[in-house]
């Protein structure tokens, strides 16, 4: 996926005489037998558009079921490049963005792709225990204002039923008419979640979930392979995977560290974000290793 800085991605058209000719998809090629992800990506980009390109980062790993073939996609996010794309194969590309997706009609396995661009680097959960329910809800009140906070969930285990009623009431009045969606950690009661834009499953409910909650986005919280499966299988937008780093919320939970994280995180086939001992200084690193982004909840707030 070649991305600009202002978010716009590319699609290119397949040509005749190919399955599917005529649908538009993001560009890329086959890998030959032992061959690591990024040197064939390197060679079509340069193939197919004149294109070539130092780095690019990691992102979802999915296998698609077309009626001719099942396909293993790889998925990469590419942001530098060098050189003007053009289609060196006479195929058709054009840039879009999400608000105008003009392209039609779209190969089947780009579609969720589509969703995935959607979310935001940072996954922002609340901190009202933290910084008291007062002085959390200002600085929220600040972010939604300047429209730098798209996506919270809303988590706050140690608050009773009353208070936390509360904290949801002003929470979603802050954010109800704002670009910021809003998931209520399953903890809470169902009631919240369908108030709300959607739901983030913890690990224990999402082993004992068997159909994706009804409701626009839906993420969770996991720790094995095992779970990754369950998320993506629950058809779940994204996951939380963690902790990369000590933290001081789980200081008896030992730390994955960066290699460890990849190999779990690497064949997922939904985005997965990065947690534990986090800030935004560790975006780049965690991009790198196949993050989609960070979850933070001190840091989101500083």
């Amino acid at each position: 996926m070649l991305i600009q800085p202002d978010g716009r991605f590319l699609l290119g058209q397949r040509p005749a005489g190919k399955p599917y000719a005529g649908y538009w998809e993001f560009p890329g090629g086959k890998l030959e037998t032992g061959e690591d992800v990024f040197t064939p990506l390197k060679r079509e980009l340069h193939e197919e558009l004149g294109l070539d390109i130092a780095h690019a980062n990691p992102w979802v790993t999915r296998v698609f079921t077309y009626p001719h073939a099942t396909v293993r996609l790889h998925f990469w996010r590419v942001t530098h490049w060098q050189g003007t794309p053009h289609g060196r194969e006479n195929q058709a590309f054009d840039w879009f963005d999400l608000n105008h997706v003009s392209a039609t009609p779209l190969l089947p396995a780009t579609v969720p792709v589509l969703r995935w661009l959607a979310l935001p680097p940072l996954l922002a959960l609340s901190a009202a225990e933290h910084l008291g329910s007062a002085e959390f809800l200002r600085r929220l009140r600040l972010r939604v204002e300047n429209e730098t906070l798209p996506l919270l969930q809303l988590r706050e285990k140690n608050l009773d039923a009353k208070n936390f009623a509360a904290l949801f009431r002003e929470v979603r009045a802050i954010t109800r008419d704002s670009q910021t969606c809003l998931l209520v950690n399953s903890h809470h009661p169902r009631e919240y979640w369908e108030q709300a834009d959607g739901v983030h499953l913890t690990a224990a409910d999402l082993a004992t979930t068997q159909q994706r909650p009804d409701l626009p986005w839906v993420g969770a919280s996991i720790h094995s392979t095992s779970e990754l499966v369950q998320a993506a299988d629950l058809g779940c937008d994204f996951a939380v995977l963690g902790s990369v780093n000590p933290t001081a919320s789980h200081p008896d939970q030992k730390p994955l560290g960066w290699a460890n994280w990849r190999a779990l995180a690497a064949p997922c086939a939904v985005p997965v974000y990065a947690i534990g001992g986090l800030g935004a200084s560790d975006l780049r690193v965690a991009q790198q290793h196949g993050a989609h982004g960070i979850a933070a909840i001190t840091s989101a707030w500083d």
